[in-house]
């Protein structure tokens, strides 16, 4: 099953565990372009749409970024926990995709005079203090990230980098400076949600 890791030992692999346990980004890259594509195969058996295996498969390395201290070589292989982090991820995106659709049916149902997406619009006095709450929050959140992850973000949308231009200025894998991408993305939404989701925005 696990093709991409006939060229990799189950010891190295747990070698990179430890490694992203200590922090070593560079170890959950090499993680990252050595099982990538076997979880993506996994989510998307699962989810059945491209863009929806892809956000799986971030989530499942961020988890196992987080987890990587808690990794138990007894318990079975590096493929195998990685495989099983995803497939839950894939799971859990499916059970919130059917919540989302009946939400959405409901809401149509209430609604049947018009979009369930569309309201009424109100001006808003108080939009230029939300805007700078927002701006405030996402530059919290930017600080909150390690140094690595912040910077190649800031390459990316604040400087209109890709990624390849981000390894080359950087001096850096391009492996390394996706994982740090994906990762950073992440930590954001995880940081920002409560703000900007919950809200409805």
């Amino acid at each position: 099953m696990f093709s991409q890791a006939a060229a990799s030992s189950p010891s190295a692999d747990s070698d990179l565990i430890a490694k992203a346990a200590g922090g070593d980004e560079r170890a959950i890259a090499t993680l990252y372009d050595r099982y990538g594509g076997v979880l993506y195969a996994v989510a998307y058996r699962i989810v059945g749409q491209r863009a929806d295996a892809e956000e799986v498969v971030i989530e499942a390395f961020a988890q196992a970024w987080r987890e990587a201290p808690r990794f138990a070589s007894e318990r079975g292989s590096v493929a195998g926990w990685l495989t099983m982090i995803a497939r839950s991820r894939a799971l859990d995106t499916v059970r919130a995709r059917s919540r989302r659709d009946r939400l959405t049916a409901s809401a149509a149902a209430d609604r049947s005079g018009g979009s369930p997406a569309m309201g009424e619009w109100h001006p808003d006095p108080a939009g230029a203090v939300d805007h700078a709450e927002r701006r405030d929050k996402v530059k919290a959140a930017l600080e909150a990230l390690s140094p690595p992850q912040r910077q190649a973000i800031e390459l990316a949308y604040f400087e209109g980098l890709s990624q390849s231009e981000i390894a080359d200025r950087l001096q850096e894998p391009l492996g390394t400076v996706k994982t740090r991408v994906r990762l950073g993305m992440q930590k954001l939404r995880e940081s920002l949600r409560p703000f900007y989701f919950e809200r409805g925005i």
